[in-house]
């Protein structure tokens, strides 16, 4: 008996026990997720992922993740730590950011709410988080008391960039808070922490256009660094895979019509990457999915861009001022990164925040034009994208329900054409030359007659050989009250780049002597500037480039003299394409022209007027308003009603 109460006498009572570094102490978070049969590994990752909020969050991301093909990847998430403002300050600088998004569009530093940087990303195994957490926790507690109050902050403003600059004597302070962050770091989760060498500052703006600077500083200079805050010191994660790539958020649902594609659920976020876009077709996009780990091609009018931080975990925030202040608020911030004082919806609201939906707003003038074409330049050029494609509404297998083994063509559905035209190649043409819908024909007559109302006359419309753009530029001539009065013009040297085009040839194009035949306004004598057989298969950036801005410039020139307005119907590519150097601006490099040509809309339309003699041209507001509109998922009564 002696011998067994002297072995207990060694047990160290639990309220003094020491915390041995690396101990995972999800506590019973992980007892309650090993009980229920799931792998550690799985486990922690789950806790991870969710900020370790509880059991039922880390549950659901596992149902959720169960056909992830990374769900056993040992690769560890990204961290990082930041000091985030709170209080008046914050409100001045969330502020700022609604106000520079409004008036100047997204700019590389909304993608990150205000916050100074204190150390570079760096890895940590999910079994080390808890410690990591812990080791945070341990420094903020020894600052409390010397952390600087309040932060000396100064406005610094250079041709792309705007930004509060910490003071340099204080700076150094904040750089051994970060030091000893390292350091406890290293000691109780084994991982290297670099703290952040350069000055610190909060960005306010950076990577924005040069004419938008003196709108950003003057905005900049109404903030009011004098302003009580509270600094917390808070610690996010990001899966690693995606650290670079393009972060979408998903506006609508959607249901796969075929094997490749991604089921979408509104609010889940997609991770894109503009390297793995090869495979996807015009108004498609490839992408990962953050709710599902699944990835696929999805409809690209079903997400809308999302800032970088919306998909991080916050895993702990502490405060140096208030000793209560939470310590495990974590979870994804899906756009709301204010702390609780500023609904950050208001900053992610597309219809607040997109500079095409203020048209209205910043150019009420459209809407009192009585004679938009004695307001136009002495010279016009438009272009527009053609309407809703029936493959993108479809799925690309859309011959398969529309046709059958005699080749006859056969509606599906109200959204489908009564009728196609016929072609000489047969109806397997059709799959990479779609028609465009019955909306698309709509979309196409609303904007024909929306340049009718403005007074504005159309001389000449040239157009890509792609049925969906012919079909458009016929609808639009419907609407203008043109048809047959005014022929399309069809130009091959318009077609888009066609490194997109999948396969190893070319579109088989319907010649416009057949078009004219099934009743299309075609200009049957018209040579074109580029003909079919100058065009190759994936030309390269710079050729594609180089071909638009020839076949743009030689129609201007053709059209000089004899009309005022030209018309060109053809690809979203196209607004940019074919009008940047007329601008007088170099192309863009490919990457910054995706990312352009994704935010362009079926019926995206812009325009140019030429100044003066001098065969520069610049961007103009349109005579017409915007188009916008929501997608309409398939209905099936059956199913959906006829449920037991």
């Amino acid at each position: 008996m002696a011998a067994k109460d002297e072995l207990y006498a060694k047990v160290t009572p639990r309220r003094q026990r020491q915390s041995r570094p690396g101990t995972v102490k999800h506590g019973s978070s992980l007892d309650v997720l090993l009980s229920m049969g799931f792998p550690k590994t799985r486990a922690l990752k789950a806790l991870v992922s969710t900020g370790g909020r509880n059991v039922q969050a880390a549950c659901d991301w596992l149902f959720s993740h169960v056909d992830d093909p990374f769900l056993d990847d040992p690769l560890p998430r990204e961290y990082v730590l930041y000091l985030r403002p709170s209080g008046p300050l914050l409100h001045q600088l969330s502020h700022f950011w609604q106000q520079s998004r409004a008036m100047c569009g997204k700019n590389k530093a909304h993608n990150i709410f205000p916050h100074i940087t204190l150390c570079q990303f760096f890895m940590c195994a999910d079994a080390k988080v808890e410690a990591l957490c812990e080791a945070l926790q341990t420094v903020v507690g020894q600052w409390r008391g010397r952390f600087p109050s309040p932060l000396p902050l100064e406005l610094y403003t250079s041709s792309n960039f705007i930004g509060l600059f910490v003071e340099e004597k204080v700076a150094e302070v904040l750089k051994g808070f970060a030091a000893d962050f390292s350091a406890e770091a290293a000691a109780k989760a084994d991982v290297h922490v670099e703290p952040h060498k350069k000055q610190l500052h909060v960005t306010l703006a950076y990577h924005f256009p040069t004419n938008h600077l003196s709108s950003l500083e003057k905005l900049a200079r109404g903030v009011d660094v004098s302003l009580g805050c509270d600094w917390l010191a808070v610690l996010f994660s990001r899966d690693i895979r995606f650290a670079n790539h393009e972060t979408l958020r998903v506006m609508y649902p959607y249901a796969p019509q075929n094997e490749d594609e991604l089921e979408l659920a509104p609010n889940d976020f997609i991770f894109m990457s503009s390297m793995e876009q090869g495979s996807a077709s015009e108004g498609w996009v490839y992408g990962t999915s953050m709710s599902t780990g699944l990835s696929g091609l999805l409809p690209e009018n079903y997400v809308s861009r999302a800032d970088e931080c919306d998909t991080w975990v916050l895993h702990v925030s502490h405060s140096f001022l208030n000793c209560t202040s939470p310590t495990n608020s974590g979870g994804a911030m899906g756009g709301s990164f204010l702390d609780g004082q500023l609904d950050g919806r208001l900053l992610d609201d597309p219809s607040l925040m997109d500079p095409a939906s203020l048209n209205v707003i910043c150019h009420p003038m459209q809407m009192l034009r009585t004679n938009s074409q004695s307001l136009l330049p002495k010279r016009a050029l438009f272009v527009c994208r053609h309407g809703e494609r029936m493959d993108v509404v479809f799925g690309k297998h859309w011959i398969t329900q529309c046709f059958d083994a005699k080749g006859r063509y056969m509606r599906t559905n109200l959204n489908m054409p009564c009728s196609l035209p016929a072609r000489s190649g047969g109806y397997r043409e059709y799959d990479k030359d779609c028609p465009i819908t019955v909306f698309g024909a709509t979309q196409a007559r609303l904007v024909g007659e929306a340049l009718f109302d403005s007074h504005t006359v159309i001389d000449f419309v040239y157009c890509s050989p792609s049925l969906r753009c012919v079909q458009t530029a016929h609808n639009i001539l419907r609407g203008l009250q043109q048809d047959g009065k005014t022929k399309i013009r069809v130009e091959p040297g318009l077609f888009e780049w066609t490194k997109w085009v999948s396969g190893t040839s070319l579109p088989a194009w319907i010649p416009p002597t057949e078009l004219a035949a099934a009743n299309f306004s075609v200009d049957t004598t018209y040579r074109p500037h580029i003909p079919i057989s100058k065009l190759a298969m994936s030309e390269s950036y710079d050729t594609y480039i180089s071909r638009s801005f020839q076949v743009t410039r030689e129609i201007l020139t053709e059209c000089k003299s004899l009309g005022n307005t030209v018309l060109i119907v053809a690809h979203a590519s196209s607004l940019e394409a074919c009008t940047r150097q007329m601008q007088g601006l170099s192309p863009q490099n490919s990457k910054d022209f995706v990312q352009v040509v994704r935010k362009i809309p079926y019926l995206g339309f812009c325009a140019c007027e030429e100044m003066g003699e001098t065969g520069v041209w610049q961007l103009v507001d349109p005579p017409i308003l915007p188009l916008t509109h929501g997608p309409n998922h398939s209905f099936n009564w059956r199913e959906t009603l006829l449920q037991d």
